[in-house]
């Protein structure tokens, strides 16, 4: 009689319900990230962990609290705090692809948006709480959040909601919340205010780092285009044209100038929308999830959409405005060559950049193409 080893995922033991899920969702084996802090988690411990964006650190932290989750107990178990509006609503889905076998119920808390909607998601019975800071604060102080029952804490992008101003909110949620708890922080750097709040509210955590000094670009094709500054539209309709650019995400350092190129593309008969800050939440959430569905194939954003999209088909990403810093360009590049796909990142360098874009290609340490233009050979 033949005999068949348990399912596993890569090396990892994992209820057979989260197997199921992650079959589904085509994951063919777990990242680094996964693959280090999923068994520190399931033994118990807390974790400070180091990774970089678009690596798979949701499953990394999601596993092992979907695993744990008692769905019969019909209140917050876990806690997941994190810096953006955008990043609630992705942190959200992809825990409810992977626990849809485990009856889990996931409620998205931020603010922008009236009460009533989450106050009803609790009152239902949600198991698992993503939010931003001020927004869940304001439920706890309301009623409407029971932390009596949390038994699971995570900081994600921990670095980034201390530099956005939240360490005093992140310290009275935490301390509003069980202190026999397991946490965990995931951020891309750490800092000594990362180090800090670790040393403050973890108990002797396990520690992973993943290429912590290497921007993860690895997937990503890096090319430069030489374009005076008058001509960087005539250029973008160039380069849509020649390449295959199925969904394209391009940047602007100003909301203004995002607001204009959509005009002047809109014009020339091109499908295309802004995602910015003076958009309402609601406007935002539409244009994304167009831009998912792959209904809009070209969506220009400023850098608020930088660290906050995370979307895994965005075959193109186009720097029309020079990255500020290497940090702005890595978080901007790595919008594409997501979830083991290739991507191409194109940065658009004018007649008053050459300095600066020497000074980025000594800092983001990848290898750069240069791209010609026949705008410029005719």
């Amino acid at each position: 009689m033949e005999t068949t080893e348990p399912a596993r995922f890569g090396e990892l033991e994992l209820h057979a319900d989260i197997l199921r899920a992650i079959a589904d969702l085509g994951y063919m084996a777990p990242t680094p990230v996964q693959a280090q802090a999923i068994p520190i988690l399931q033994a118990g411990r807390d974790l400070l962990a180091q990774a970089q964006t678009g690596t798979g650190k949701t499953a990394a932290f999601g596993i092992p609290i979907l695993e744990r989750i008692d769905p019969k107990i019909k209140k917050p178990q876990a806690l997941i705090i994190v810096p953006t509006r955008e990043l609630a609503v992705q942190v959200t889905r992809e825990l409810g692809g992977l626990g849809k076998y485990r009856h889990a119920r996931e409620v998205a808390i931020y603010g922008g948006v009236g009460y009533a909607p989450q106050e009803r998601a609790l009152q239902r019975g949600a198991t698992i709480v993503v939010g931003t800071p001020g927004r869940l604060l304001d439920h706890i102080e309301r009623g409407t959040l029971d932390t009596s029952g949390l038994r699971f804490i995570v900081l994600d992008e921990a670095d980034r909601l201390l530099d956005m101003g939240f360490a005093p909110e992140v310290q009275r949620l935490l301390r509003k919340c069980p202190t026999d708890r397991q946490t965990a922080l995931f951020s891309a750097t750490l800092p000594g205010t990362v180090r800090d709040l670790a040393r403050k509210f973890t108990k002797a955590p396990g520690q992973v780092a993943i290429d912590p000094g290497k921007p993860n670009l690895d997937a990503i094709e890096q090319v430069y285009v030489e374009v005076l500054d008058q001509d960087k539209v005539k250029a973008l309709e160039e380069l849509l044209k020649r390449w295959d650019m199925d969904q394209v995400l391009i940047f602007r350092h100003t909301k203004r100038g995002v607001d204009k190129l959509v005009e002047i593309l809109k014009r020339r008969g091109h499908k295309v929308e802004a995602i910015h800050g003076d958009l309402s939440q609601r406007e935002r959430e539409r244009t994304l999830d167009m831009f998912r569905a792959g209904q809009l194939p070209i969506l220009i954003a400023t850098n608020v959409a930088s660290r906050g999209i995370h979307i895994d088909d965005v075959s193109h990403v186009v720097n029309f405005d020079l990255p500020e810093d290497a940090e702005t360009f890595t978080h901007r590049a790595g919008r594409t060559g997501r979830a083991g796909k290739t991507g191409v990142a194109v940065t658009f360098v004018g007649e008053w950049d050459f300095d600066a874009f020497e000074d980025l290609q000594r800092r983001a340490k990848v290898p750069f193409r240069r791209e010609s233009l026949e705008l410029y050979t005719r």
